[in-house]
């Protein structure tokens, strides 16, 4: 810019002082200086904007990169806890499965007392009324009263 500046300086003394001097000169070569400064700084511009656009690419990768690291971490973490989950689970499972089994186990057990006892008590029963009645047919057959 600053050559554009000077250039036509250059041209504005050189009109003042030259009377021949042709506009047409003013209007050619301040002209192409004037396209060329345009074009170098449109240019510059499209190369900074370019240079951005590459560092913004980049940025945006990076932060791809760290967003797909802490997730496959937080992943990884998830994983963890569930297969600790799955692992506590199963055991609770595996721990009530044997507390059921031995539950049953009893109540076969507490069965089969209950059954004996029943018979021992159903035996018990027959054999002191059949004492009784025993007992009762000796006292009708002797004509004696039982003191009770």
């Amino acid at each position: 810019m600053d050559a554009l500046f000077s250039e036509f300086a250059f041209l504005s003394d050189q009109s003042l002082r030259d009377k021949n001097f042709d506009p047409a000169a003013i209007e050619d070569d301040l002209m192409r200086l004037f396209e060329l400064e345009a074009y170098k700084s449109w240019a510059a511009a499209e190369l900074d904007h370019l240079a951005e656009a590459e560092a913004a690419e980049a940025e945006v990768d990076r932060a791809e990169a760290y967003l797909d690291s802490v997730m496959e971490g937080a992943m990884e973490e998830f994983r963890r806890f569930e297969e600790e989950m799955d692992r506590m689970a199963k055991e609770e499972m595996e721990g009530l499965v044997a507390t059921a089994e031995r539950a049953r186990l009893m109540g076969s057990l507490m069965e089969k007392a209950a059954t004996v006892a029943s018979k021992k008590y159903i035996e018990a029963a027959v054999n002191a009324a059949t004492a009784s009645m025993k007992s009762a047919w000796k006292g009708i057959s002797s004509h004696k009263v039982h003191p009770s």
